[in-house]
């Protein structure tokens, strides 16, 4: 019998010029490329996924400050699973092995149930579908609670765009976002919300523009939508004449940014290697809405009741 790779059971997509390969454990984008070109950095299938590269996250992406949120009145502590600043990351779903549901040449929906448990003690079901098309990648996130509670919810992917050849610093960024959250430098714990004009050179890339040399990892919210209510964010390699973009629906009313700087710097083969640009239901530590003077955009889910959320990934 053959080994399962330590990504997981592969999923092989196909439709036209793309392709994109899907591993179980996360529902993990592990590539997607476009006539052979990368869109997407990728990992190998028999790899442990570096960190949250292309994960799915759920049932909260980006952070729980400290780990500890009230909720109904009642309070809770979740693992850190971001023990160097002390935070919990990105959910609880991007180590679990989802299974298929539905397989084809072009689409696979997989799914895997959260468990209750300390932290966060509800039962939710978690439906993923990737679908290619001539239209891009898409993928939809579906969660149902399965409890006799209310549970909090939110989710959101974690894809770095690669744009093309060059290096990160000449790409050019379009993000039609009109506020960014600020964050500490050392745990990026939220702190307030401002306008992307505060630090233009650094966060206001609502004009197309050269990245450069600047450091991002966080949040924008006050995003600009289109007639159908969706955000599209584009990243070129002009030199190239090469580009990839990621698309999202009125469900994701933040997005983060990080330009995927490594501690060690260029002595790491992933330092600043794409653009993670991940599209969120909510906003960093929205499990503590009350402790912030905006809509963090906390997802509620009744017993039984179901939400949805979707993005495409598309060449340009």
């Amino acid at each position: 019998m053959a080994r399962t790779p330590l990504s997981g059971t592969q999923y092989t997509l196909r439709a036209g010029d793309d392709e994109a390969v899907i591993a179980s454990v996360g529902a993990s984008l592990r590539a997607f490329r476009h006539a052979g070109r990368d869109l997407v950095v990728p990992f190998e299938a028999d790899e442990v996924r570096p960190a949250y590269r292309g994960a799915t996250l759920a049932p909260w992406p980006n952070r729980i400050v400290d780990g500890r949120y009230s909720f109904a009145g009642v309070d809770y502590q979740t693992a850190l699973t971001e023990p160097e600043r002390g935070q919990a990351l990105h959910g609880l779903v991007a180590w679990l092995d989802f299974d298929a549901v539905d397989r084809g040449v072009d689409h696979v929906t997989l799914a895997a149930t959260i468990e209750p448990q300390l932290g966060y003690p509800w039962r939710v079901r978690v439906e993923t579908r990737y679908e290619l098309s001539a239209a891009g990648l898409s993928q939809t996130v579906t969660a149902r609670n399965e409890s006799a509670t209310a549970a909090p919810f939110g989710t959101g992917p974690h894809p770095y765009l690669v744009a093309g050849p060059h290096p990160l610093d000449e790409w050019t960024l379009s993000l039609p976002a009109d506020r960014v959250l600020q964050t500490t430098p050392d745990r990026l714990s939220p702190t307030e919300l401002v306008g992307v004009e505060t630090d233009a050179e650094r966060f206001d890339f609502r004009t197309e523009r050269e990245i450069g040399a600047v450091e991002i990892d966080h949040a924008y919210t006050g995003l600009v939508r289109d007639g159908g209510g969706g955000t599209a964010v584009i990243v070129r390699d002009v030199q190239a004449g090469t580009g990839v973009a990621i698309e999202w629906d009125a469900a994701c009313a933040w997005v983060q940014v990080h330009t995927a700087d490594q501690p060690e710097g260029p002595a790491s083969p992933a330092h600043r290697a794409g653009l993670a640009v991940e599209p969120m239901t909510c906003a960093p530590d929205a499990f503590n809405a009350a402790a912030y003077p905006f809509d963090t955009g906390l997802l509620v889910l009744e017993p039984g009741e179901a939400a949805s959320a979707s993005w495409r990934i598309r060449a340009l």
